[in-house]
């Protein structure tokens, strides 16, 4: 079994569609796991969702893992009243303008596809392996897995990144774009910035082999 985790989609829906007709997994054995960051900026935020959401259909389901991203966790604060300013200060318009024909409630409130809302409340805080640990934003240092909170396994950035603690396992990661995978002996980066105009990235391991696609240059990934 192999293991294939892709970076940070934003809605480049179509990055995600030629970056998988490229690398090919084998679904019925391989494991594919999406770091989270699916919507929001980019212009296809519903349009990614469905199409993981048909993945997760079509396959089993240990083999699709989808991960919570802090758009994500923007989004279903939103959708609960709270933090709203927030939301569409980063990038969230994109993403209601996606749902919009969908349908809103007596009160104005977006109302979800029920598949959709199944999708967002069912993603994971992180997903572990006997070699790694897969997380959107990073781990606080020096605190166990089992006890790291939300917020930081979401949003974390420079304290995790800069940090050369032994966390047990390397880490896989999101949330802080980079032109290219950021690659040290604890952790492994992949957001490298697709909905920027960079590219989309996807890692493969145990091999720590890297796929592209996108607008950047992807030479000698």
């Amino acid at each position: 079994m192999s293991i294939y985790a892709i970076g940070d989609i934003h809605g480049c829906l179509g990055f995600l569609e030629e970056l998988l007709d490229e690398v090919q997994p084998d679904l019925t054995r391989d494991r594919l796991i999406f770091i989270g960051d699916y919507i929001d900026r980019g212009p296809e935020s519903k349009a990614v969702v469905d199409y993981l959401i048909n993945l997760k259909s079509r396959y089993p389901r240990e083999n699709i893992i989808c991960l919570k991203g802090n758009h994500e966790a923007m989004f279903l604060d939103f959708l609960q009243g709270n933090e709203k300013e927030l939301f569409l200060f980063n990038g969230g318009l994109s993403t209601l303008q996606n749902y919009w024909g969908y349908g809103w409630d007596g009160k104005g409130e977006l109302i979800l596809p029920p598949e959709h809302e199944i999708f967002y409340r069912e993603l994971l805080p992180y997903y572990e392996t006997p070699e790694y640990i897969f997380v959107h934003g990073g781990l606080k240092p020096f605190i166990p897995l089992e006890e790291q909170i939300e917020e930081d396994l979401l949003w974390i950035r420079g304290e995790f990144i800069a940090s050369m603690d032994d966390f047990g396992r390397i880490v896989v990661f999101g949330h802080t774009p980079f032109k290219r995978p950021l690659v040290m002996p604890n952790k492994i980066g992949i957001d490298t910035g697709a909905v920027y105009g960079n590219f989309l990235t996807c890692l493969k391991l145990p091999e720590e082999e890297f796929f592209a696609k996108g607008l950047g240059l992807i030479e000698d990934i």
